[in-house]
């Protein structure tokens, strides 16, 4: 860039007729202009100038770069001109990686709202509860929840997710409330596979201020969060949940908490970019979802 700030420059120069008239229009000192015209100079290894008491005239081979190079580095100007522009609007196509269920049920009701706001972008939605490698798949901002990976990614913390031990009411009247953590180990309990923990450890408050770990069992376990929802709403179990995918399922009754005073701890959830300097397009996306969650998310309403 340095090569074209200085060919423009050049160009200034020639048709001002003088280093301190282009100086002046370019915000330069006339010794930083002058510099710059004899490193550019430097670099072609040819005199651009014929330098006179009253005017600068160009050589043959400035005559000839003006030429030849004017229509090309106004191109290129006015290029940069456009991507500068484009930062700077909220427009073009916006890729956006999120979890299924919280997509779904958090993300996808709130993406019309947004798009009404900015008629000149578009969004390429991806729901998955596959971590997709942001740069590699061209994506702008990944939500992501739970503990973050140390990476190179740029995060900022959208909401807190709140977990909850729960079950379905009917199963707590055929097997008992649990009244303690080691309650559990007398229970049937829904099992996520792969998540933070290692299988089938649950660790819970103790209600002190600090945490106790449990050993639970079950007869389901899945990777899929859904899939252990779908089970405690049909009294397979006790399940452990994020506030935000059975918020519906607690305010109803089909889902009762089970323990309460001895929840999970709180993860948090992020949105997630490849670099700190974002388009406009994500700047406005991020501040639009963190106005919505904040520290009091749609979920957490009684």
């Amino acid at each position: 860039m340095d090569h074209l700030a200085d060919l423009s420059l050049f160009l200034r120069v020639l048709d001002a007729g003088s280093i301190s008239a282009a100086a002046r229009r370019s915000g330069l000192s006339v010794a930083v202009a002058s510099q710059r015209l004899k490193r550019l100079e430097r670099q072609l290894g040819v005199r651009l100038f014929h330098r006179t008491t009253r005017r600068l005239e160009p050589s043959s081979e400035g005559a000839w770069l003006a030429e030849r190079g004017r229509a090309s580095i106004e191109t290129i100007e006015a290029l940069a001109d456009s991507l500068r522009q484009a930062a700077s609007d909220v427009r073009g196509t916006l890729r956006v990686s999120a979890s299924a269920s919280f997509g779904r049920l958090h993300l996808a009701p709130l993406l019309p709202r947004f798009l009404a706001q900015h008629p000149r972008l578009a969004l390429d939605v991806d729901f998955s509860d596959q971590i997709v490698d942001l740069i590699t798949t061209g994506t702008d901002v990944a939500i992501r929840i739970g503990a973050l990976q140390n990476s190179s990614l740029v995060a900022r913390r959208l909401a807190t997710d709140r977990r909850v031990l729960c079950a379905s009411p009917d199963y707590l009247r055929r097997r008992g409330t649990p009244l303690a953590p080691a309650d559990l180990t007398q229970h049937d309990c829904l099992l996520l596979r792969g998540g933070p923990a290692p299988k089938g450890l649950w660790r819970l408050s103790d209600g002190k201020g600090g945490h106790v770990a449990v050993r639970v069992q079950g007869r389901i376990e899945s990777n899929l969060g859904d899939a252990l929802r779908e089970a405690a709403l049909a009294g397979m179990g006790i399940s452990q949940h994020s506030t935000w995918h059975v918020c519906e399922d607690l305010r109803s009754g089909r889902l009762a908490l089970v323990l309460p005073d001895h929840p999970p701890p709180d993860a948090a959830i992020h949105a997630l970019t490849p670099q700190r300097r974002k388009p406009a397009r994500v700047r406005a996306f991020i501040d639009f979802m963190a106005a919505r969650f904040g520290t009091n998310p749609p979920w957490e309403h009684p």
